[in-house]
């Protein structure tokens, strides 16, 4: 199965007009976050935040909806996001945590729960949203892709980041300019060849704009508590569904580009492997 375990698929967007003013699509993560809050669900959550406009994403503790709006938006290095769990844990005190992670991220929480000298922590975790991930670049890179290759001045000149229909995207002053993904190829992670999840197949909640139109995102709910969370959000009006058979391109691009990431990072596992080069234990 390419797209893991999961109880139910839909297009989906927020209702919220300031969520949407600030999303990456249908600002999914942003609304699930500020419903957690609002009803008590969780009381705060770890996110990747950029206080400053250099677009490093920097591991953020927020309590409040009108934070995780302020934190919105997808940036495309990496984030350390879950050095951030001790400091909602301790210095917030917070009892019931949300996160915000990228595949991998989940991997390693998934089995922080399963070591009891971890869960001190882990187990105030009360709500895992996962990104769709196909790679993620160093800083070095985006400033490669921004200066040399789209004639920006500075990476600091966009105000948004995507990656849609074939292409990485920067906008700036309302225009979008756009580097071919194959242009990106040998600029991303090492880690991220040899990762096999694309849809964070271990999240309460998994969400990208991948199968679904333009300012929607495709959203899979995989644990009772994550399909639970999500049916209230909607129950309240915060957030709008559709069948993804009703959608274009649907499901079949996401289990696509889902299969197509296991099938390209296995044969490069298997390389690494003959070489002698160690992979990471999944069991």
């Amino acid at each position: 199965m390419p797209l893991g375990t999961y109880k139910e698929a839909l297009s989906a967007r927020s209702t919220d007009s300031k969520i949407l003013e600030v999303s990456q699509d249908g600002g999914i993560v942003s609304a699930l976050l500020c419903f957690a809050l609002d009803e008590g669900i969780i009381e705060g959550a770890v996110v990747a935040g950029t206080p400053d406009d250099d677009w490093r994403p920097i591991p953020t503790v927020v309590t409040s909806s009108d934070e995780v709006i302020a934190a919105a938006g997808t940036k495309y290095s990496m984030s350390p996001t879950l050095s951030a769990l001790k400091e909602a844990t301790r210095q917030y005190g917070l009892e019931k945590v949300g996160v915000v992670a990228t595949p991998c991220q989940l991997q390693g929480l998934r089995k922080a729960q399963a070591y009891p000298f971890t869960r001190f922590v882990v187990n105030k975790i009360k709500l895992m949203i996962g990104i769709y991930c196909m790679e993620n670049f160093p800083m070095a890179s985006l400033d490669t892709f921004a200066t040399s290759k789209l004639g920006f001045d500075s990476l600091t000149d966009a105000t948004k980041m995507d990656i849609g229909k074939g292409k990485f995207w920067l906008t700036k002053d309302g225009e979008d300019s756009g580097l071919a993904i194959k242009e990106t190829h040998g600029y991303e992670q090492a880690g991220c060849n040899i990762c096999m999840d694309y849809v964070a197949e271990l999240a309460d909640v998994s969400t990208g704009s991948v199968g679904s139109p333009d300012g929607w995102s495709t959203v899979l709910t995989r644990t009772d508590d994550g399909d639970s969370i999500f049916k209230a959000a909607v129950s309240a009006g915060l957030i709008e569904t559709k069948p993804m058979d009703e959608v274009k391109p649907g499901l079949p691009l996401l289990e696509k580009l889902a299969k197509g990431k296991k099938d390209k990072n296995t044969a490069e596992r298997e390389r690494r492997a003959k070489l002698g080069l160690p992979l990471p234990v999944e069991s």
